[in-house]
């Protein structure tokens, strides 16, 4: 069983598929065995990247059961024999909107690649795939822009991914889990209070699993005029969550990154000395770190304790709806102001970050 690195983004459009796709080549090129896999259910485009557009085999083929196994799907990349390629699906209404039963076998068989690192690209925004997808990694990296939109709404990604890890804590033990689960929580303290009062070693558990939850931030499209001030942004994180964050990249805006969409390539091998190549290089140097401090007894303990929320999220009614809507928790961001947001999250690079 290999690492799995999950990739993410509170919105579309901020680059998620291209790094992943850099990032996964980046690794392969660096010896490790890689399988990128798009798991964009209903907008796939990363086959795009490696000129692969109509795959001999896509997941489409796995869901649907014409292909007994994962593997059989991931086809090679040209370019580099350590990678391989899951292309996504989305071509059809049944396999945009996955049941609960291929899910489950979707994320069984994605823990049994015979792989060093499996990349797996997940769609945008806070639907019941996205989260799970998220949460089922051992690396999660959450990608967004300077803009400020973005920045919030990659607050309201980690928050519902928290909550939905935390509510995992108590539902494996509570005898109120139907209650828990039927209930419409807006915050993880709230989680806390309202669960823990009745399962103080469920409390425990879930406290310490946000400690463990340190999703890696990838900021995409730095301009000379604005950087996210990621000091405050893991202050809110801290306050209103209890989980914290790494930054392991900034990526410049550089044309080569569109020129290289459409010559079928990824950046990093179509101009390898852009200032967006290096940049997504020393953000994979930093993730194979992370990969490394991440192989001891310490990963199996935390692959263990994911396998068994997932068990639980899958396994719970309220959390296996056919459909991709939304989670029903209200979008709450701190209790700032937009001003507020606009002066404290993104500054000028001429002004000192606190």
């Amino acid at each position: 069983m290999g690492t799995l690195i999950s990739v993410a983004s509170g919105k579309g459009g901020v680059g998620k598929s291209v790094v992943s796709a850099n990032l996964a080549l980046a690794l392969a090129k660096r010896g490790r065995r890689i399988i990128l896999a798009d798991l964009d259910v209903g907008g796939a485009d990363v086959h795009i990247m490696f000129g692969e557009l109509n795959p001999s085999v896509t997941l489409t083929d796995f869901l649907n059961k014409r292909v007994g196994r994962l593997d059989d799907v991931a086809i090679p990349v040209t370019i580099c024999p350590a990678l391989r390629l899951i292309a996504g699906t989305g071509d059809t209404l049944a396999t945009a909107n996955m049941v609960y039963a291929r899910k489950k076998r979707l994320m069984k068989q994605l823990r049994d690649l015979d792989v060093d690192i499996v990349v797996i690209d997940i769609g945008a925004g806070t639907n019941y795939h996205a989260l799970d997808f998220f949460l089922m990694a051992d690396l999660h990296l959450a990608v967004a822009t300077p803009e400020p939109t973005s920045v919030l709404d990659l607050y309201r990604f980690i928050k519902l991914a928290a909550i939905r890890r935390v509510l995992a804590c108590f539902l494996a033990r509570s005898p109120l889990s139907e209650v828990l689960s039927n209930r419409d929580f807006t915050s993880v303290e709230e989680v806390m209070e309202i669960a823990g009062v009745t399962d103080a070693e469920g409390r425990d558990a879930a406290e310490a699993v946000l400690q463990s939850f340190r999703p890696g931030l990838i900021i995409n499209r730095m301009s000379n005029g604005f950087q996210v001030n990621v000091l405050y942004l893991r202050k809110v994180l801290h306050q209103y969550i209890g989980g914290d964050l790494t930054l392991l990249g900034e990526i410049p805006e550089d044309p080569h990154v569109s020129q290289a969409v459409r010559r079928f390539l990824p950046v990093v091998e179509a101009a390898p000395e852009s200032p967006a190549a290096k940049g997504l290089l020393a953000m994979a140097a930093a993730v194979e770190q992370l990969v490394a401090a991440s192989a001891g007894g310490s990963k199996e303990k935390t692959k263990q304790s994911e396998e068994k929320q997932t068990r639980v999220l899958l396994s719970n009614p309220a959390f296996t709806q056919d459909s991709h809507d939304s989670l029903a928790l209200r979008p709450e961001v701190p209790p700032i102001s937009r001003q507020s947001a606009r002066d404290n999250t993104i500054q000028s690079t001429n002004g000192r970050v606190p």
